[in-house]
């Protein structure tokens, strides 16, 4: 694995850069895992993203996909507060035979919308597309990371992964304790809902502009894009994948362990 620090090597392919029309120009694409989550639906214990899943971090898990697309150069961990060198060295101690994608490590804040400002100034100049992705999503394929990706260098500001809602979804008004009946007030057409995830694709200067003028609470914005969306820009889906889960609850830590035992079996991971 590449020592910590910003790397100076060029990109190592050559697409159109977002807002450029000229093909020939050059692009480095970089990826954020905010990791400063706690986690607390999934019970006590160390920080969600450093849960272990098949013997292995989930945060490991999640920076291998990244590091395994072509289109990724740089991969920017940002860790608890505190707890930066100790991922570090976890990182390093996993990850030593990733010689191709450069690494970096640094502190989280105290929100993931922190966290994620955070990661983005740490990134070098020369970074023009930028994915942002839950550590919590530790088993994405490298396909959807390469779709995302692409659909940005093709002139998307900013692209997000997504798959149909399968479930029919009842819009209410929240109850004030946990249990209590909920009114229901709406029932949306389900063929116009998709389930978000990530990596989240964004021009960087896109990205940037959203966490300099979005309030910090985010204005209800959950994610990136929906931080994007509040400055007007158009926000697109590409397809997603049913593995690309988020980890939340102790079920879908037995889920993403099946998925990966069926993986190693089938020497696919």
């Amino acid at each position: 694995m590449s020592p910590s620090g910003t790397s100076d090597s060029p990109a190592a392919s050559v697409r159109t850069r977002p807002g450029h029309s000229d093909p020939s120009a050059p692009y480095r694409c970089a990826a954020v895992i905010p990791a400063a989550g706690r986690g607390v639906r999934l019970g006590p214990g160390a920080p969600k993203a450093l849960r272990a899943l098949g013997g292995t971090p989930m945060l490991v898990h999640a920076v291998r996909a990244l590091s395994r697309a072509r289109a990724v150069s740089l991969v920017v961990v940002v860790g608890p507060p505190g707890e930066a060198a100790q991922v570090r060295t976890l990182l390093d101690d996993h990850l030593e035979h990733l010689d191709s994608t450069e690494i970096v490590v640094v502190p989280g804040g105290d929100t993931r919308q922190d966290s994620v400002r955070l990661g983005l100034a740490a990134l070098p100049d020369d970074v023009d597309v930028v994915l942002v992705h839950d550590a919590a999503r530790p088993l994405v394929p490298v396909d959807t990371v390469e779709a995302v990706a692409a659909a940005v260098r093709a002139g998307a500001p900013a692209v997000v992964p997504a798959l149909p809602v399968t479930d029919t979804v009842k819009q209410v008004v929240p109850g004030g304790e946990p249990g209590r009946p909920e009114p229901v007030v709406a029932t949306p057409e389900r063929a116009a809902l998709r389930a978000v995830q990530t990596p989240q694709g964004f021009d960087r200067r896109v990205l940037t502009e959203a966490h300099e003028k979005v309030p910090a609470a985010g204005e209800g914005a959950t994610d990136d894009a929906g931080m994007v969306e509040r400055l007007g820009v158009e926000v697109v889906l590409v397809p997603g994948h049913e593995e690309a889960f988020k980890v939340t609850r102790p079920l879908d830590m037995v889920l993403a362990e099946a998925v990966l035992a069926r993986r190693r079996a089938t020497d696919a991971f």
